[in-house]
């Protein structure tokens, strides 16, 4: 979970720096520069709402708790 986590947030700053720093016409990846600056934000949110999940499950873990 921790592995996939940080590659969402690689995808999450690679879509973001393609957005700021590709094409002058406004399409990036097939799309407008405003849909990859939204969808980055929500990868990266993605990779953020991951690692806080890997933080409690070994946290539970710590204490003898399975889920």
């Amino acid at each position: 979970m921790h592995v996939v986590s940080v590659l969402v947030g690689f995808v999450g700053v690679f879509t973001f720096l393609g957005a700021v720093f590709g094409s002058t016409n406004n399409i990036v990846f097939g799309i407008t520069k405003i849909d990859a600056l939204l969808c980055s934000g929500i990868l990266v949110l993605f990779a953020i709402w991951g690692q806080i999940g890997v933080i409690h499950h070994m946290m539970l873990e710590k204490h003898g708790e399975i889920i």
